[in-house]
């Protein structure tokens, strides 16, 4: 593929496949569902929409809005129109507008609203030297946030165009839940190798343990593409034994690491699926991912238009489709194009094995301790549900491993604390052992199904 990117070239290879399969089942949802012709009505009826707002190419549109033929519709005439889309799905209400502002957003357009086909101008003009090379390039882009679980969302901007390079190639026809939203790199990937094959992507309304097990019953789904938190808490809450999930096929999971005591609990409970991580990063895009066997933590990252390498225990990646760069934040590649993940992994030959982002380690006394080194160990006891482990100072040893947990069945916090330790005995170093309980009751993950380590 050329570095051109043209109408002809980004985007009209998807829809004329749309064209052949026009019939078929595109998209999916409760008690509805939209065929790839409906879609070419739906981008139609988009580029109508533009030239009544007056939205041409190289305007940045920000919008609201899940898997519906309008959300997905509108995102593929936004790639074909040249615009910059700045999805805001699971932004908290009060994040929208400060997301569109950083994005520099000229239009906002909410997909669930009174009149889904509206657009409100912002009076906003484009100067950011990212942007403006890009809209100067007359390429589509697209600009992410990450999660903000660990501080400040950051705002990156993609050529779309590279983004969907990969997806060029034959692909397979699949039935796949969109578990991340369309604001997520996950999720834009997880449409597009659906929509890519003539598969049928299926959307949820929650992403409840009971609405993702319903609809994968209802429709059939043979892939489910989700976090290890979700996992965790699909087990715990039964509904798996509820419902027909015999249409499964692949569990992939990613987006952080994922518990060992977690994945064995889940082949016990998933005897006939296979079991895959994924690797990607909001930045980077979603590299090529292979287990070196199903229910191992080992895998191997890379693929086509990616190349990997690891200085001192630290995961780094040069990409093509790599982000243009943030927009709130400074550059963040070298000389040479590499990109420093801070994820540490442990190395055997051409496999890695994941151990957490350098940014949440705890240094206990001059001790390394990973979150997910403890939450392995304390999501084995019978009565945790959730718990997320993160460093708190401490005057002593500069920080001490602090643990916050779900519990199934209240208990006071000094008799689980009591249980924990003698739990832990000879399953981890003694400075890894929480020093600090706190037994909470809300929710410790973030609308992307991912633990917040921030309080």
């Amino acid at each position: 593929m050329t570095g051109s990117c043209q109408t002809s070239s980004c985007l009209t290879w998807l829809l004329e496949r749309f064209e052949q399969w026009a019939d078929r089942e595109a998209l999916a949802g409760d008690g509805w569902s939209a065929n790839y012709g409906d879609l070419l009505e739906g981008v139609a009826r988009w580029h109508q929409a533009f030239e009544r707002a007056g939205i041409g190419p190289g305007h940045v549109v920000a919008f609201d809005g899940d898997y519906g033929v309008g959300t997905v519709g509108l995102l593929l005439a936004l790639i074909e129109h040249n615009c910059i889309a700045v999805p805001l799905a699971s932004a908290a209400p009060g994040q929208k507008q400060e997301f569109a502002d950083i994005a520099q957003a000229e239009y906002l357009i909410d997909c669930g609203g009174p009149d889904p086909e509206a657009a409100a101008a912002t009076g906003v003009r484009p100067n950011h030297v990212l942007l403006t090379r890009l809209i100067d390039a007359g390429r589509p882009g697209l600009v992410l946030f990450s999660s903000g679980s660990t501080g400040k969302s950051k705002a990156m901007l993609h050529d779309f165009g590279r983004l969907l390079e990969k997806f060029q190639g034959p692909a397979k026809e699949l039935r796949i839940l969109s578990f991340l939203l369309l604001d997520h790199i996950g999720g834009i990937n997880t449409l597009f190798a659906g929509l890519s094959g003539g598969g049928t992507v299926v959307s949820v309304g929650q992403r409840s343990p009971q609405a993702v097990c319903q609809a994968i019953e209802r429709n059939r789904v043979e892939i489910l593409p989700t976090t290890p938190t979700f996992l965790n808490l699909l087990l715990l809450s039964g509904e798996h034994l509820r419902n027909d999930l015999s249409s499964l096929r692949l569990i992939t999971y990613g987006t952080e690491v994922m518990p060992a005591s977690t994945l064995e609990r889940l082949h016990g409970a998933f005897p006939g699926v296979r079991f895959q991580q994924t690797y990607g990063l909001s930045e980077l895009g979603i590299l090529r991912s292979k287990s070196r066997e199903d229910g191992s933590l080992w895998v191997k990252v890379g693929g086509e238009g990616f190349e990997t390498k690891i200085v001192d225990g630290i995961l780094w990646i040069r990409a093509r489709s790599a982000m243009m760069g943030y927009l709130n934040a400074g550059d963040c590649f070298d000389a040479d194009g590499w990109f420093n993940t801070q994820d540490a992994v442990e190395q055997d030959g051409e496999w890695l094995r994941f151990l957490g982002r350098t940014t949440d380690l705890i240094n206990v006394g001059g001790q390394k301790v990973y979150p997910a080194q403890v939450e392995t160990v304390l999501l084995e006891m019978d009565n945790v549900q959730d718990v997320t482990v993160r460093g708190e100072a401490h005057p002593l040893v500069g920080q001490c491993v602090v643990a916050r947990v779900n519990l199934v069945e209240p208990q006071t916090p000094a008799d689980f604390k009591a249980q924990m330790r003698r739990h832990c005995q000879g399953r981890l170093a003694p400075y890894m052992v929480p020093v600090k309980v706190e037994i909470v009751a809300g929710e410790q993950y973030n609308a992307r199904g991912k633990k917040i380590r921030k309080m």
